[in-house]
């Protein structure tokens, strides 16, 4: 079968694999009808999340077919037509039983202290094998693989895979509730559906910071109060636009591809930071000048200055294991509450699909675009670039 490979930093290919198996009684191979192309994957290209294994299949968003079924996966049959969570779950442990799935004793074969197992990661996530491919094996089918109704699209089920729930997610980790005005710090997929997570919850005003014009203009169409980084400063814009006060709730929906904060130190910016200390310290950029390096990320800086004294940050922008930087002082001196981790995607996705079927929201907008299989590697160039409408991109097989 093909299926995107990981061969090294910038080094991705399309190959021939062999086809997956039943390994264990709980698992099942799946036929990928859908799957997507996630930020997440872009710092395996880019080498931002280390630890990548040479020979990897990368991706973890897919929605298939059940092709085969273990022994011990009672609960499915070949051809019912399912949603691949991204994180992986055995549905047993005290964590999972707690609905704290993407904390599973049993998924990541390092141990019980690994932490999350995904689809795609590297060495200390597994590694297991990706969805970016025309079949998966996927372990612990017997909780993981949740069944979609005929009323619900590829095109929407694709997207409650990983962004749609991480978003939601983010949206409880900062504790968002009815009249709370939030901040949401990234337009990407993850920050769009924060957006509409955020009313969902019922938040009275939801700002959304970026710099991309296509990007705010989908964030527009959503009812978020746009804020271009690139034209003003999005902390003194959100203080003043908010009377002084500042928002209640903030979302850092960046992580490590946000350009570093002024205490940083000197290594090394990924493309995404040069691009944004370029714009940050160009021609009439507003506010300080900002350095690429070891310091704590824009973004969380931006977060945790842009809320409310006694307000809650949450952070769902991917951070790998290295990045130590946080603002402490300041958020320790407004009595913040900070959340953050992986999200359990298999204790959300049901209720999120019941909104879908039933009409209460539809996620399909946020899908920019769609991509036959054998087109992927040009799809993770433009999405690399961020170019216009590749927002969220589609792979078909």
């Amino acid at each position: 079968m093909k299926a995107v490979v990981w061969h090294g930093i910038g080094d991705i290919r399309l190959d021939d694999v062999p086809d997956p198996g039943v390994q264990d009684p709980t698992d099942a191979v799946v036929r990928v009808t859908t799957s997507a192309i996630c930020g997440t994957d872009l710092h395996m290209v880019r080498g931002t999340m280390p630890g990548m294994v040479e020979g990897t299949v990368l991706g973890h968003e897919a929605v298939g077919v059940v092709e085969a079924v273990g022994k011990g996966v009672r609960n499915l049959e070949p051809g019912r037509r399912v949603i691949v969570p991204s994180t992986i779950a055995c549905g047993s442990c005290s964590y999972c039983r707690a609905g704290y799935y993407a904390q599973c004793d049993n998924a990541n074969p390092h141990g019980r202290r690994a932490g999350t197992a995904f689809f795609g990661g590297p060495e200390a996530t597994g590694p297991i094998d990706g969805l970016q491919a025309e079949y998966a094996r996927v372990p612990f089918a017997n909780i993981g693989l949740v069944p979609v109704p005929d009323s619900v699209s590829d095109d929407q089920a694709i997207l409650l895979s990983d962004i749609f729930p991480t978003a939601w997610y983010g949206t409880e980790l900062a504790e968002v509730s009815p009249g709370d005005t939030v901040a949401v710090f990234g337009a990407g997929p993850v920050g769009l559906f924060c957006v509409v997570s955020a009313y969902l919850r019922g938040a009275a005003r939801v700002f959304c910071v970026d710099h991309r014009p296509a990007r705010l203009s989908l964030a527009r169409s959503l009812h978020a109060e746009t804020i271009d980084f690139s034209a003003e400063d999005p902390v003194a814009t959100i203080v003043e636009l908010t009377r002084g006060t500042g928002v209640d709730r903030t979302i850092d929906a960046v992580g490590v591809d946000s350009e570093r904060a002024p205490d940083a130190g000197g290594s090394e910016a990924s493309e995404f930071d040069r691009e944004l200390a370029e714009l940050l310290n160009g021609q009439g950029a507003p506010g300080p000048t900002w350095v690429a390096g070891d310091g704590p990320s824009q973004a969380i800086r931006w977060a945790v200055d842009a809320v409310a004294k006694a307000g809650t940050v949450g952070v769902v922008g991917v951070y790998p294991q290295g990045m130590d930087a946080f603002p402490l002082g300041t958020a320790m001196n407004k009595n913040l509450t900070l959340k953050m981790g992986n999200c359990n995607h298999r204790g959300y996705i049901p209720e999120l699909l019941g909104m879908v079927a039933t009409g209460r929201v539809d996620p399909s907008p946020i899908l920019t675009r769609h991509c036959r299989f054998d087109g992927v590697l040009e799809a993770y160039e433009h999405f690399d670039h961020r170019d216009d409408e590749w927002t969220k991109v589609a792979l078909t097989t």
